[in-house]
């Protein structure tokens, strides 16, 4: 198959693109710069520069090609992450760009979309387990996401395929902030958001990528793409600070973070979701089962 990358660069998209190319599908990847673009041409995919907000530039660009994955993103640095003016770019691409994506793919007669989303949308549920088919919340961060999966469904009614893969809390090499989260492990401060006993699922940014590759064979639909085993927030910090070989004097600021409201809703809520849909759909399994494993593969990649 030809599919057009969006996001090649990214987090899941630098993994994505060479688990494509090893499935053996030929990539075209969006590249905003010439060292960029340089860079995915010398890892085999053929690297063009389009505006991600241009429909009729991207229709163009995704022409004769099967599928499109849309992994573009502008999360902020964390030293920002508190600052709602900081999540405007990231507003503009999930919401304007997601748009612009799925009518170009319609425009140009692709037949599949993959949709990258976060499953930090759902409600907290506490101890239980999270299916697809959980509420979902509304609030200020989560909306634009939630555009974005709006518009990968009416992909879907205009008569395309339109997946959607609701991420976990991604981390791994080229990651930015689980590398920023690893640097202050190695100086005894372990990240633990919301309460102790609360839950987070996450992904290996690899295992990520490989999800890419195996949505292109999913139905239409919304899929969660977590790891097998979701930890508490207090077992990810144990696995962290493990991993980097420091022990915690510090955690925090657990409970606390709750006074900060929606701004870190998304990271302070208790997710203990379920990857049993996508896993029967695809044959797609993580190759890190928890943060526990993945964290250790982490380290010694970061070391090297």
């Amino acid at each position: 198959m030809r599919i057009f990358v969006t996001g090649a660069t990214g987090a899941v998209g630098r993994y994505a693109v060479p688990a494509l190319l090893e499935a053996g599908h030929e990539v075209t990847a969006l590249a905003r710069t010439p060292d960029k673009a340089a860079g995915l041409t010398a890892r085999g995919a053929t690297a063009v520069t389009v505006s991600l907000f241009d429909r009729a530039a991207l229709a163009a660009a995704f022409d004769g090609h099967d599928a499109v994955a849309n992994l573009a993103s502008a999360i902020p640095p964390m030293t920002r992450f508190l600052s709602n003016r900081a999540w405007a770019d990231c507003a503009k691409v999930r919401t304007e760009g997601s748009a612009a994506v799925a009518g170009a793919a319609l425009d140009a007669g692709v037949g599949h979309l993959v949709q990258e989303s976060v499953s930090m949308l759902y409600r907290d549920h506490g101890t239980r387990w999270i299916s697809e088919d959980h509420p979902v919340d509304r609030y200020p961060i989560a909306r634009t996401n939630l555009a974005a999966e709006a518009s990968a469904h009416g992909f879907t009614e205009s008569g395309g395929t339109g997946v959607v893969l609701r991420f976990g809390w991604f981390y791994g090499p080229g990651a930015a902030h689980a590398e920023q989260l690893f640097a202050q492990a190695r100086h005894h401060i372990a990240a633990q958001l919301g309460p102790s006993g609360g839950y987070v699922s996450s992904i290996h940014v690899a295992d990520a990528g490989r999800a890419v590759a195996a949505a292109l064979h999913a139905p239409a639909g919304t899929y969660n793409v977590v790891d097998d085993e979701p930890l508490t927030k207090r077992e990810y910090a144990d696995a962290l600070a493990e991993a980097a070989g420091a022990r915690a004097w510090f955690r925090g600021p657990g409970r606390a973070a709750l006074l900060l409201g929606d701004r870190l809703t998304s990271l302070t809520r208790s997710l203990r979701v379920a990857n049993t849909k996508f896993r029967e759909a695809t044959g797609w399994a993580p190759e890190f089962p928890s943060a526990r494993e993945g964290w250790r593969a982490t380290a010694a990649a970061l070391s090297r």
